[in-house]
């Protein structure tokens, strides 16, 4: 149940940051609407990262709360804010992918 906490905090990390990115492009009660979400969004995404790492290790919730966040995060960039996108970037979003799911394996 902890690890599902975690994911969802996660997600939670990755809704503030692209609130954050839409309050950079708007203005007026769209940017107020988008930064009352990113408040919102930061608040759960807090609130479920301590509640998982109270049953976690910290050093491991807090790794798989940022690398939700970080992965999320530079997949909604490529998406919605038409980032770039080349090799490197994918290779090394694959290794913290991959290096996510090794956490979960090794850690009880």
């Amino acid at each position: 149940m902890n690890w599902l906490l975690l994911v969802i905090a996660g997600l939670f990390e990755v809704g503030f940051a692209f609130c954050l990115g839409k309050v950079k492009v708007s203005a007026g009660n769209t940017a107020a609407f988008w930064f009352a979400g990113f408040i919102l969004s930061l608040c759960l995404s807090m609130i479920l990262l301590y509640k998982a790492s109270q049953s976690l290790p910290i050093g491991t919730a807090y790794a798989v709360w940022t690398g939700i966040g970080a992965v999320g995060t530079v997949i909604l960039g490529i998406l919605v804010f038409k980032e770039p996108v080349h090799f490197w970037r994918i290779f090394f979003l694959s290794t913290l992918i991959i290096s996510l799911v090794g956490l979960k394996f090794v850690t009880n």
